[in-house]
């Protein structure tokens, strides 16, 4: 018997929201995360890995395109504990990546200012050298060509 996906439920109901409700919730959640244990943050991750691909792409777009602008208003601390979990666990179970609309993601990505952008990638490529040589391949195996250009991985 596996637990309600709580986190995920909050999800999809963030993505139906107008913006001037969801930006502020996102951000109160996010803060959230930052306090909670490991056990609890992977909860989390996992919860959203799991819940993503089931939103409708534009409602998804949307939540995700909140997510990322709210991250690039976080410390460089911040950014690296949400991103590291998230890519801990791509990395321990890439097949979670796989069903998300990865060129989608990418597009979403690149609607984003030029400096976001780069806080984002700047956040990214740090953590990504942490990872061992077998690790880093597992990324780049996931990780679509012009993301990695983009990114410069």
């Amino acid at each position: 018997m596996s637990s309600p996906n709580y986190a995920g439920n909050i999800i999809v109901n963030l993505a139906g929201l107008p913006e001037f409700l969801r930006k502020p919730i996102l951000h109160k959640r996010l803060s959230e995360f930052f306090s909670m244990n490991q056990e609890d943050k992977k909860e989390i991750i996992n919860n959203a890995l799991q819940a993503g691909p089931t939103i409708q792409f534009d409602k998804f777009a949307t939540l995700f395109k909140t997510w990322l602008e709210t991250l690039c208003n976080l410390s460089e601390e911040q950014r690296t504990v949400m991103f590291s979990s998230y890519i801990n666990e791509i990395v321990n179970h890439p097949e979670k990546l796989i069903v998300f609309n990865l060129d989608g993601i990418f597009e979403i990505f690149m609607s984003l200012s030029v400096d976001q952008r780069s806080i984002l990638a700047t956040t990214i490529k740090k953590i990504i050298k942490t990872f061992d040589e077998k690790d880093r391949k597992k990324l780049y195996m996931i990780i679509p060509e012009m993301a990695k250009n983009e990114i410069d991985i």
